[in-house]
């Protein structure tokens, strides 16, 4: 009798769900006559919220990267307020040296003309001696006067070199932020889209055709992911609450309708199916026998039988079956069977997958 329990499987790869997408291929329905037909935008709704949770990710890099350049700008900004400020003080101080000179001018008659000085002078040596003071103040104002000149050409093109950098800061923010806001408003409709045609079928029992994505293969560390890259958890193993007939069966990951869902680690789809308390499901047997359910998913992109890799995009999260809100419930079982589960994150984390 074949036994449930293995060892885990190494596997060198990961893939990544926001990676670039390639057209699928034509597939059949998941369970032969009884699949709901596809209607026009299948399977291209599916692949549109997985497009976009590229291109969310892809805006989210550039925000960050534009966020962090708007911020050298702002420093920029900043230094440029810095050194007006130390500008328009040295302005002050020429000016009131300026001042300074204007008065001792006044006082020592240095502002006389050297023809007056010729004929108010008692003798050479006096003459001369107001032509020195004459000479000094003159060069002094017209020095303080070319570098009253040149502050202020640089004050003022520091000042328009800084309203220009204060400019471009807002400029950029405001842009990166309505690029954000316009991909997750074409997200939060396309995730609409995608649970209502997961809650019909869901509700007739049916699955859909399997929507299969070409995704590469990214380079992994270890052989064993968490489900989901990015989440909160919720439900634990073990749990009470009304929605469950004794205690919850597995672990739930908070995340929005849509989220890319991989396999944890290496195996082989055992199970695809629709409706009852767990909606749309997956599960994968692994080479060590242990099984991994997916579970109130809203699309799936694997069939049964299908050999799956570490990491690889299996499905879409939703919230159909027995569900309060969008979240992936995730299962380690014994057997492909309910009744079989268990604690998920300790199994995980004997696998070297810690959870938090």
């Amino acid at each position: 009798m074949r036994s449930y329990r293995c060892h885990p499987l190494f596997a060198p790869a990961l893939l990544c769900a926001l990676t670039v997408l390639a057209p699928p291929p034509a597939h059949a329905a998941l369970d032969g006559s009884d699949a709901v037909p596809r209607s026009g935008d299948v399977p291209g709704l599916s692949l549109k919220v997985a497009r976009l949770y590229r291109e969310a990710a892809e805006a989210a890099r550039q925000y960050e990267t534009g966020r962090r350049e708007a911020e050298r700008q702002r420093a920029g900004a900043l230094r440029a307020e810095r050194l007006l400020g130390r500008e328009r003080r040295q302005m002050s101080v020429l000016h009131a040296d300026l001042g300074r000179i204007a008065r001792a001018q006044y006082r020592t008659g240095g502002g006389l003309p050297f023809t007056a000085q010729m004929v108010l002078a008692t003798g050479p040596e006096q003459l001369m001696r107001g032509q020195r003071v004459f000479s000094r103040t003159s060069l002094a104002v017209s020095n303080a006067v070319d570098r009253s000149r040149r502050a202020e050409a640089r004050l003022a093109a520091e000042e328009a070199r800084a309203r220009s950098a204060w400019r471009a800061v807002r400029r950029r923010t405001s842009e990166l932020a309505e690029l954000r806001r316009d991909i997750e408003r074409k997200l939060e409709a396309a995730r609409g889209q995608l649970q209502h045609r997961a809650d019909g079928s869901a509700a007739a029992g049916r699955c859909r055709a399997a929507v299969r994505l070409d995704l590469p293969l990214p380079r992994v560390e270890g052989a064993w992911v968490a489900p989901v890259r990015t989440y909160e958890l919720s439900a634990g193993f073990g749990s009470g609450g009304e929605r469950w007939a004794h205690r919850h069966t597995g672990q739930d990951f908070a995340v929005p309708i849509g989220t890319p869902v991989r396999a944890v680690g290496a195996g082989h789809v055992a199970q695809v199916s629709c409706g009852g308390p767990f909606g749309i499901q997956i599960v994968i047997r692994h080479p060590d026998g242990y099984c991994t359910q997916y579970a109130h998913l809203a699309a799936v992109a694997v069939e049964e039988g299908d050999r799956v890799d570490t990491g690889q995009r299996i499905g879409q999260s939703g919230t159909t079956g027995n569900s309060t809100g969008p979240h992936l419930h995730f299962e380690v079982r014994v057997t492909p069977e309910a009744g079989s589960a268990v604690d998920p994150v300790s199994w995980l984390a004997g696998h070297g997958v810690r959870l938090g």
